[in-house]
């Protein structure tokens, strides 16, 4: 069974529904070691000074920015400690756009959303009101020490947690030289653009990703098969522990808290940068802490 990334809640308001973090892709791609084509043993890459070409033990190993050709700034993990995240985990809905809003560039990476015990209630209640109003919710999520941002989005059964490219991440389209103006400017004749209407129009179809499979893998996999075969070969297989079994209840008045983040919400304006809605954030977090006494404790998950 598949291990969560980490266990936590999944906040939007007042309400807060316990989650496991979940991987949402399955990596299929073929890894290959270096062997010395003499004897076919494996070769070591090893940590060596540049200039003394001698090896450098791990506790000897410091991380640098180089800021200049040649120049580097020490970065001490205190440092690194200093400017990470506080949360890690909690995915904080900051906002909610519509799902047409978001250029598809912006996606990376997804997760999926498993409810903790006694937790359906909230996280159906989103996923079915995200899907009735056509909306996602932007969040803020941290995976291991980075602070990712990140669109929570209902999937048939399941809400998912797309990764979020931020905006210095994109290149510009603008930045290259792409062809602009007009149809005539290239001299493309009404013909032209109905015989290309009906090409796209013969080949279209519905899309059924399942029948898109890795070529190039396959032909690759079947190749090593019969090399294994015909020359013999060993596979090591390392099994992972089983997940501890999510308890986390989450028994609390959703009527309540909807009514004091509705209200939370018309006391206070909506900003338009993240920095401006901190503040914001922290009235609820407080009110959240409240509200948090009232209900009966929570169990965190193992």
């Amino acid at each position: 069974m598949a291990r969560p990334i980490w266990t936590g809640t999944l906040s939007f308001g007042l309400l807060n529904v316990p989650v496991s973090l979940m991987s949402g892709e399955r990596r299929t791609d073929l890894h290959f070691r270096m062997l010395d084509s003499r004897d076919r043993k494996p070769i070591r890459f090893e940590r060596v000074n540049a200039d003394t070409g001698e090896e450098v033990p791990w506790k000897e190993i410091v991380k640098a920015f180089e800021y200049d050709k040649g120049s580097y700034v020490v970065v001490e993990e205190s440092d690194i400690r200093s400017a990470a995240p506080e949360t890690h985990e909690a995915v904080e809905v900051e906002t909610f756009v519509d799902a047409a809003d978001i250029d598809p560039r912006y996606y990376e990476k997804p997760y999926i959303l498993v409810p903790g015990k006694k937790a359906e209630k909230g996280y159906v209640l989103l996923r079915e009101t995200l899907r009735k109003t056509g909306k996602v919710g932007i969040a803020r999520v941290v995976i291991r020490t980075r602070e990712y941002l990140s669109a929570v989005v209902p999937e048939g059964d399941a809400l998912v947690l797309l990764l979020l490219r931020y905006h210095q991440e994109l290149v510009d389209p603008e930045d290259y030289k792409l062809p602009s103006g007009s149809l005539k400017d290239y001299r493309i004749s009404a013909r032209e653009q109905e015989m290309a209407a009906q090409l796209i129009e013969s080949m279209a179809g519905d899309w059924k990703p399942q029948d898109f499979r890795d070529e190039f893998r396959a032909r690759l996999e079947a190749v090593l098969k019969k090399r294994i075969k015909a020359k013999g070969g060993t596979t090591k297989i390392e099994s992972t522990p089983a997940a501890h079994e999510d308890e986390t209840t989450n028994v609390v008045d959703f009527m309540s808290l909807l009514q004091k983040s509705l209200q939370a919400n018309k006391r206070t304006p909506a900003k338009k940068t993240a920095a401006k809605k901190a503040p914001a954030r922290k009235a609820a977090a407080k009110k959240a802490t409240k509200t948090a006494k009232k209900a009966p404790a929570r169990r965190k998950a193992g």
